[in-house]
């Protein structure tokens, strides 16, 4: 497979949210500018762990973009595969919460900069060079990111990276759900590592969001049909289940006060990646109880981010998770 550069490398969306804060003296709703795209929350979860990540992606030749590459060089992501665009403003997400913190989203992307990504402007050194490779759905909405997103997943793939997928449901940017599900399941189809919500596990197989009977027959079905060494259904406070070939199990949530989920499924996610890393073992071949232990590492991350507003800016630190597990948080 040769010498690995980078132990993580992700393809994606790397937009503006906009978050809500606090109101001005006029009574207008205040909205606070923040870097955000599932793809580099994960590689900054996974750089704050200590590991060696960079990005793929494209951006607005406009000062967002530039703020935007400054966030990636401040987080530690390379950002050698960052392409700024003359032919679209950059992506911008306007991010609503509810009382109990649960985010829905308005995008600003007809098209934006990050969907305009190409095949060639993928660079090959950073898919052959990379341990492990994540991406989710988002860049498959629409061309030309698409055929980029796939040639990239299949070279990394090649060159034996693990491949970590997010199948993250956004139904507003898609012409409709029947396309949707048909480009979501094909990212499947390369992945070894799967994350997804109860909402997307209903929306992939059919069946019933109700109960943790659903879930498990959903998640068994999705690892059997498509191979997965490992699928994780994140459950927010009900905590998260996990599936592969051989075993199945739930782990509970850490219990916060949360104050903004977004990004929190990111946060799980890089903490994960981060154990399968530092990991000598295939993940499809862990025993329960390292399955089990990983879990709770990326569950007690994923809790983390959900106390501090934003996504990067609320990425919780090795001893912070650590001290989150031990109760001592």
């Amino acid at each position: 497979m040769g010498h690995k550069i980078y132990d993580a490398v992700a393809l994606g969306e790397y937009l503006i949210d906009f978050v809500p804060e606090g109101v001005s003296v006029s009574g207008e709703p205040l909205l606070e500018r923040n870097p955000g795209g599932a793809p580099v929350n994960v590689l900054a979860a996974l750089a704050k762990l200590g590991n060696k990540t960079a990005f793929i992606g494209k951006v607005g030749q406009d000062p967002f973009g530039e703020y935007l590459r400054d966030v990636l060089i401040r987080q530690g992501i390379a950002d050698e595969g960052l392409v700024l665009s003359r032919d679209a403003h950059t992506t911008m997400a306007f991010v609503h919460l509810d009382e109990r913190g649960e985010r829905s989203f308005h995008f600003a992307r007809q098209p934006g900069a990050d969907a305009l990504l190409t095949e060639a402007e993928v660079r090959p050194e950073l898919t052959r060079g990379t341990r492990l490779f994540h991406f989710g759905s988002i860049s498959l909405t629409s061309e030309p990111s698409r055929h980029a997103t796939i040639h990239a997943v299949e070279a990394a793939r090649q060159a034996g990276a693990i491949i970590s997928y997010d199948p993250n449901w956004r139904p507003s940017l898609w012409e409709t759900e029947e396309l949707g599900l048909v480009w979501m399941k094909s990212g499947l189809e390369q992945a070894h590592i799967v994350k997804v919500s109860d909402e997307e596990l209903a929306l992939l197989t059919g069946l019933p969001d109700a109960g943790t009977l659903d879930i498990a027959a959903g998640a068994e079905e999705l690892v059997l049909r498509y191979g997965l060494d490992v699928l994780l259904v994140t459950r927010g406070a009900a905590g998260t289940y996990y599936r592969t070939a051989r075993y199945a199990g739930e782990v509970a949530a850490n219990r916060v006060v949360p104050v903004d989920t977004t990004g929190a499924g990111d946060a799980f996610m890089g903490a994960f990646l981060h154990c399968v890393l530092g990991s000598e073992t295939k993940a499809a071949n862990w025993s329960e109880e390292e399955l089990h232990r990983t879990v709770a590492f990326a569950n007690a991350g994923g809790a983390l981010a959900t106390t501090r507003k934003g996504a990067i800016h609320s990425l919780g630190t090795l001893e912070e998770i650590e001290e989150l597990l031990l109760g001592r948080r």
